[in-house]
C-alpha cells in the first residue's frame, strides 16, 4: 500500500476518513523513513496535525521507528529530551538524571532541541557522554551508566521528518513519536510535555506497547523536569496498568524556572561543589524524586546527593 492510500484514509472528507490503525501507522512510518514522496508526507503529518492522532497512531509510528534500533543495549530507564527550550532555564533535569545513574540505574537520554544548545552544552559540561553507536553505549552504560542519544546521528531518517517543522511552520505528531522511540528498551520510561493533552495521549500509546512504567509530567519546557513550588499531576503506567498520581509542592517558591538566569558552569558548580540557589537543588532532587518513583525506587535522596561522586580538590 502506497503512502497516497493513507492520505486517502484520513483526508477523503466528513463522513469517509478516519483514524489509522495501528499497523497502518507502522506501514506509514516505514514508508516515510526509506523514502516516500515529500508532497504525501507532509499531506500526512499536516492532517494528522489538523486531525489530532490517536494513541492506536503514535504505537504504530513508534513500532517502526524503533525497528532501526534494534541492537541498542538495554537501559533501565528512558529520558526523551525533544523541548525547544523557550520557556526553560538551564538543563536542571541533566543533573537528576546522573544523581539516578549514581544510584545505580542504566539511564538513557535522547534527544534534539533544534537551535537550543543549552542541553548539549550541559552534557558537555557534566561529562555525560553523547554516543553514536550501539557499542559505544553499551561501554558508556557499563563505565558511567548514563549516555545521551543524538537523534540526528543514530536515527537520521527519523530527525528528517521531525526536522520538517521548519519546512511545515507546525509541529507534527513526530514531536511525540520521538518521545516514545525507547532506543534501549528500558521498562521504564519519563517523559515531559509542554501542552498537557499530550500526557494521557503518550500513556495510553506506551501501554499499546507493552511498557511497564512510565510517568509523563507538564515540565519546565516541555521537558521532565519538576517545579518544586507546584503541585505536579503525573499520567502513565505503574506494571502496565494505567495510573494517575499527584505530587505535593515541596517549596514556596512560584517563581519561573526560566528566571534562573545562570551560565551552563552553574550547573558543574551545583553537582560539584553544591553551590548555587536552593530552587535549583530542589529542581533537581525533586525530578530525582519523580524519576525513582518510576523505577518503584525511593532511595533518601538528601544521603544520595551528599554521597554523589565530585571532583577532589587539591
Amino acid at each position: 500500500m502506497s503512502l497516497a492510500a493513507h492520505v486517502r484514509t484520513l483526508g477523503r472528507g466528513p463522513g469517509r476518513s478516519r483514524s489509522l490503525t495501528e499497523d497502518e501507522a507502522a506501514e506509514a512510518m516505514s514508508q516515510m523513513l526509506e523514502g516516500a514522496a515529500p508532497e504525501a508526507v507532509g499531506a500526512l503529518l499536516m492532517l494528522l496535525r489538523m486531525k489530532g492522532e490517536t494513541a492506536e497512531e503514535i504505537s504504530g509510528f513508534a513500532r517502526a521507528a524503533q525497528a532501526a534500533l534494534a541492537d541498542w543495549p538495554r537501559a533501565d530507564l528512558d529520558w526523551p529530551c525533544y523541548a525547544a527550550g523557550r520557556t526553560r532555564g538551564l538543563p536542571w533535569f541533566l543533573l537528576a538524571a546522573k544523581l539516578v545513574a549514581v544510584n545505580g540505574q542504566r539511564v538513557l537520554l535522547h534527544g534534539w532541541n533544534g537551535p537550543d544548545q543549552a542541553i548539549r552544552d550541559g552534557l558537555a559540561a557534566l561529562g555525560i557522554p553523547q554516543v553514536r553507536t550501539p557499542a559505544e553505549a553499551a561501554r558508556a552504560l557499563d563505565e558511567g551508566r548514563i549516555a545521551y542519544v543524538p537523534l540526528e546521528s543514530v536515527h537520521p531518517a527519523l530527525f528528517h521528518l521531525l526536522d520538517l517543522r521548519r519546512t511545515l511552520g507546525l509541529r507534527s505528531c513526530v514531536n511525540t513519536v520521538c518521545r516514545m522511540l525507547n532506543p534501549g528498551r528500558a521498562p521504564a520510561s519519563v517523559q515531559g510535555v509542554f501542552h498537557p493533552s499530550y500526557r494521557l495521549l503518550q500513556a495510553d500509546a506506551a501501554q499499546r506497547l507493552g511498557w511497564r512504567n512510565l510517568t509523563v509530567i507538564k515540565g519546565g519546557g516541555g521537558e521532565f523536569e519538576r517545579h518544586p513550588g507546584m503541585e505536579i499531576a503525573g499520567f502513565g503506567l505503574r506494571e502496565g496498568v494505567p495510573w494517575h498520581g499527584s505530587f505535593p509542592g515541596l517549596a514556596e517558591d512560584h517563581r519561573r524556572l526560566s528566571d534562573l538566569a545562570l551560565p551552563t558552569e552553574a550547573l558543574t558548580h551545583l553537582w560539584d561543589r553544591d553551590q548555587g540557589p536552593a530552587f535549583a537543588r530542589q529542581i533537581v532532587l525533586g525530578t530525582a524524586a519523580l524519576a525513582f518513583d518510576t523505577l518503584d525506587l525511593a532511595p533518601d535522596l538528601s544521603a544520595l546527593w551528599q554521597a554523589r561522586p565530585v571532583p577532589q580538590t587539591a
